[in-house]
This record gives C-alpha cells, sequence and structure tokens, in this order.
C-alpha cells in the first residue's frame, strides 16, 4: 500500500489531495463538502461497528431521537474515531483557500507542496483551518482515503459537467481512472455499508415505537402451596395449590438521554396467602390482585442536576423506587427472593406508595446523602389527608462506598398513619401487632436502620440489616412501643450454570419488644432458600421454599411452610 501511494503521488496531484480531503470532509461551503460530510460519517460508524462500545449506565441514550454528526460525536464520542474527537473542528470552522501560500505550515520546500498548489489553484479541493494551519501529517485510514477520492472524483465530474473540462488535463483523467479501478472495491465496500446502514436507519423510524420511550416488561406465572397450621386459631390449613400471574409494562422515556420518565401499568391475580394463614408472615415478594384489572403502579421522573445530585418526582410510588436498598440481590420481585420480607429492609416499607420526592446527593461519590418525603393520600383532600395533614414519611440516609465491593449505610425515617391512610407500619412485613401496635388508633414513630453489602469476586454477595422503631399512639391513652427485626442473605451468581442464582435469607420480622399495651411473647423466624434457573436470556424458573418458625412471634403456633414455583417472563 505504501509504495502505491509514493509512486501515486508521483504521477499526479489529484491523489495527493485526495489523501488529506479527510480534514475537507467536515466543511461545509460546498456541495462536495457536504458530501464528504456524510461520507466520514459512515466511515466512523463502520469502524464502531468493527469494534462495539462499552455499555453505559443509567438511562439508555437510546431513548432519545437519532443524534445528528455534531451530537453523535458528543454523546457516544467512544465509538467514534481518537482523532476525529481530538482534532476534527466543528464543520463550520474550515475554510477554503485560494492560495497555498494562506497555509502558514505548507512551505515550497515540502515534497507535496507542488500537488497542494494544484489541488488548491486549479480544482478548489483544499480548506484550512482557521489558525491558518494544513496539518498536512496527520495519518488518515483508508476509509477515509477512499471518501477523499470519492469526492475529488465528484469534484471532477462537476468541473466537466459544468464546461471547464480543459482544467483537466489528459494524464489527470488516466491517473483518475487508474485510482477508480485500483479502489473500486473499497469505495465500493464504502457505498454499500453507507446504502445498508440507510436501510436500517429507515426500518427503524417506520417501526419505531417511539423516538423518547423504551417498552418493556415482566410477567409472573406463580404455582404455590402452604403446609402446617394456621397461625391464628391452629386449625390444619386447608390450602389448595395455587395459581396466579402478574404482568408489567414499563414505559421508560428520557427526554435527554440521562433522565427517566416512567409509568408501569400492572394487573395481577396473585394471592398474599395473609388470610388463610393468619399472617402476613407467609406473603410472598410478588403477590398482587388488582382482579386482573389494570392500574398504574409506578409514576415517577427521576433526573440528575449535573453531577451533584439525582432528584425524583413521585406521583404514585415508594420510598424503594428513589432510593439505594442495599440488597441488590433480593430486591427484584421477579428476580431476586420470593417473600415480601426477604426483599429489602422493613423501614423502606414505612410509607406505602403515593405522591413525594426524593433526591440523592453526590449519586456517583463515595458518601452519599439521600432524603425522601412520601404522602400515600396526598391525592385526596378529606379530612386527615392531603400532602400536610394525611399520612407520610419523611426519610434520611447516609451511605458509605468502602471499596467497590462493600458498601454500608445508615436511614432514619419518621412516619405518621391515620385511620383514614390506614394503620400499617411496616408494610405487611412481621407481626400483625407490630404493623398496628395500637390498632385502628393514629400513630407516629421514629425509625432506626442500618444495612450493608459485600461482594465477593464475581459470584458471592453478602447483605444484611437490622431495624429499631418506637411508637407512640396519638390518640386516647397515652401508649408507646418499641420494635426491633433484622435479616441476613446469602446470593450465589452463576451458580451450576451462568445466570442461575442460589439464594438464602434468614431473619427475624418485626417484633414488638416492648409496650405499654402488648408485646409479642416469642421470637419468629424467617428462613427461605430459592434456585433461580436462568433458561434463556429472557426466561427463568425459580423454585423456592418458605418457612416461617413460631408464626406471630407465638411459640404456640407451629411452623408454616410455602413452596412455591415462579416463572418469569422479561422484554
Amino acid at each position: 500500500m505504501t509504495k502505491f501511494f509514493w509512486n501515486a503521488l508521483k504521477l499526479s496531484p489529484v491523489i495527493l489531495g485526495a489523501l488529506l480531503l479527510s480534514n475537507r470532509a467536515q466543511a461545509a461551503e460546498t456541495p462536495a463538502a457536504a458530501d464528504l460530510v456524510v461520507a466520514t460519517t459512515a466511515t466512523t460508524s463502520q469502524i464502531a461497528a468493527v469494534e462495539p462500545a462499552t455499555e453505559s449506565i443509567m438511562v439508555p441514550t437510546s431513548n432519545a431521537a437519532t443524534p445528528t454528526v455534531a451530537s453523535e460525536i458528543k454523546i457516544a464520542d467512544n465509538r467514534v474515531a481518537p482523532s476525529l474527537v481530538s482534532q476534527a473542528p466543528a464543520s463550520n470552522s474550515l475554510a477554503q483557500v485560494t492560495s497555498v501560500s494562506q497555509l502558514s505550515d505548507v512551505q515550497p520546500t515540502d515534497w507535496a507542496f507542488q500537488a497542494l498548489q494544484s489541488l488548491v489553484e486549479r480544482y478548489g479541493c483544499i480548506a484550512g483551518y482557521p489558525d491558518g494551519t494544513y496539518r498536512g501529517n496527520r495519518a488518515l485510514t483508508r476509509y477515509e482515503f477512499a471518501a477523499g477520492l470519492n469526492a475529488c472524483l465528484d469534484r471532477v465530474n462537476e468541473l466537466i459537467a459544468t464546461a471547464t473540462a480543459d482544467q483537466v488535463t489528459r494524464e489527470d483523467l488516466a491517473t483518475l481512472q487508474r485510482l477508480q479501478e485500483e479502489f473500486a472495491a473499497e469505495i465500493a465496500t464504502l457505498r454499500g455499508r453507507v446504502d445498508a446502514l440507510e436501510a436500517q436507519t429507515a426500518e427503524l423510524e417506520a417501526n419505531q415505537f417511539s423516538t423518547t420511550t423504551v417498552l418493556n416488561g415482566e410477567v409472573i406465572i406463580s404455582a404455590s402451596d402452604v403446609f402446617g397450621d394456621a397461625a391464628v386459631g391452629g386449625a390444619d390449613l386447608e390450602y389448595n395449590t395455587v395459581a396466579g400471574a402478574r404482568a408489567r409494562l414499563n414505559f421508560d422515556t428520557s427526554f435527554g438521554g440521562r433522565d427517566l420518565l416512567r409509568t408501569r401499568l400492572q394487573a395481577g391475580n396473585i394471592d398474599n396467602n395473609a388470610g388463610e394463614t393468619g399472617t402476613v408472615m407467609t406473603r410472598l415478594g410478588y403477590d398482587i390482585t388488582t382482579d386482573n384489572n389494570v392500574e398504574i403502579d409506578d409514576l415517577f421522573y427521576r433526573f440528575p442536576v449535573g453531577d451533584a445530585a439525582l432528584v425524583q418526582l413521585s406521583a404514585n410510588a415508594g420510598l424503594d423506587t428513589g432510593l439505594f436498598t442495599f440488597n441488590p440481590a433480593f430486591d427484584s420481585s421477579g428476580r431476586g427472593s420470593i417473600s415480601r420480607y426477604g426483599q429489602r429492609s422493613s423501614i423502606y416499607r414505612t410509607s406505602g406508595s403515593g405522591a413525594g420526592l426524593s433526591v440523592i446527593l453526590n449519586p456517583q461519590g463515595p458518601f452519599t446523602v439521600s432524603g425522601a418525603f412520601i404522602a400515600p393520600t396526598a391525592n385526596t383532600p378529606d379530612a386527615g389527608t392531603g400532602v400536610f395533614e394525611g399520612a407520610y414519611t419523611a426519610l434520611g440516609q447516609v451511605a458509605f462506598r468502602l471499596s467497590d465491593t462493600f458498601t454500608i449505610g445508615a436511614t432514619y425515617a419518621r412516619s405518621y398513619q391515620n385511620t383514614a391512610s390506614g394503620i400499617n407500619l411496616f408494610g405487611s412485613t412481621g407481626s400483625a401487632n407490630a404493623n398496628a401496635p395500637f390498632g385502628n388508633v393514629a400513630t407516629e414513630a421514629n425509625h432506626y436502620g442500618v444495612q450493608a453489602s459485600l461482594q465477593l469476586g464475581t459470584t458471592l454477595n453478602l447483605s444484611g440489616w437490622a431495624g429499631y422503631s418506637t411508637a407512640d399512639a396519638l390518640v386516647g391513652p397515652a401508649a408507646d412501643a418499641d420494635i426491633f427485626y433484622w435479616a441476613a442473605s446469602l446470593a450465589l451468581q452463576d451458580f451450576g450454570r451462568e445466570g442461575n442464582q442460589l439464594g438464602v435469607v434468614f431473619g427475624q420480622p418485626p417484633r414488638v419488644t416492648e409496650s405499654t399495651i402488648a408485646t409479642d411473647p416469642d421470637i419468629s423466624y424467617h428462613l427461605e432458600g430459592f434456585y433461580r434457573l436462568q433458561l434463556t436470556e429472557n426466561v427463568s424458573i425459580t423454585p423456592g421454599v418458605l418457612v416461617i418458625f413460631n408464626p406471630e412471634h407465638n411459640n404456640a403456633n407451629d411452623t408454616i411452610y410455602v413452596g412455591t414455583l415462579r416463572t418469569t417472563f422479561s422484554f
């Protein structure tokens, strides 16, 4: 290739211009330059096709509309040739030169001086930088060479078409013909790839769901059975094997590439077991009953404020959607823990779902500070409801990422619930006494929690939490209660085969340890094990067993066993 370039350059100044025309490919002053912008863009996209870019995090840039050439270099510069990013100015910064003397870094003693002079003065094919330089020593790829040569051929055709063929000598035409034959394969390949890209782009634009919204979903089909005696009354459980399903559709919209507007539709008919077992401790993590009617389950808008903060405005969401919960291997209801309590600390369930705001300061740093406010009855104007008069949870959290593998945090939340919202301090986890320690009476509580997550290698994750709450009755005689809970979990990723996960959770659900009214007499223990088999990228089957010892923190109650088979389809 080098020998060919040297001989070609001695034969004709045209080839020298083609070598350097990749600079001119970004200029927009003439039609030929505009053609080169398209060709050069296609060339770099072909380079990206050979070397795929790495995946980014937060909101996929694919949510945004198709970028222009300039925005493509700005947004996805890891996919563009480094020379384009570091040296190429904006397209309107190049200027046409009419004399080679205008290029300060080109001297008459340069070996290519005559070639440049011919291209400038005879063909008008050269553009320089605003600082008066040409930067002729810059390396170029074979694709860029083909693009520059193609533009030069177009220029010659233009001169012929405009009756200025006298400027094109017979020797030039012979050389151009020889170059066309030599680079026919490269030019054909380039044009073929551009045509293929244009066809693919046209098909995507014609069939895309939206230029700003990505649709994804999850369907769970579950079969479960319960064994043992009911926690209330001690009678044998007459529980038939049941099957149900839950379907979710997420419409994830981004207007700038880093923000996220989520609208989730949900429908399901999976029973929560509590009515039959006499305790919410047996609840599954994915149970939902809407009588198969579609409802809006999540609705929030999340956006960054530079790199300093991540803000979420919620119309209908819980605390867990806007905060880090320290239990990444178990938090997903479709892929993680099979139980409700095993998903995350109960401190994140003190609010229920509602309208509110959450803010995470320094979200990418080793130390983050978070705050959140959720009002479950914010949309109701009746007495005892609304944003400020109704139920609410205000939460603050600090998290320390001590290394890439270990994160620890502390959380405080203050909650208020009344008869309008219903009394359920821990979101149906723990004993009935812990969720409503004073009955159906307005209650305020202070919640304190510590959480931690440790990743050992690529396969083992350890996480856990402990929580302590103090509750006070706001109606009737003065009454208070202290509540405690904890759990530890272990997850083995890629256990057995890639994509599979073995999970174990053990802990104590919320329990009233001291109260002026009633304490829980004994201690319940929560034990669950599950094994997720990843059949394909989009289908998994998870058999699991949940065991509740001393349900409702009462030794008089026999152990309850819950067996389940969860099949999850994601798309």
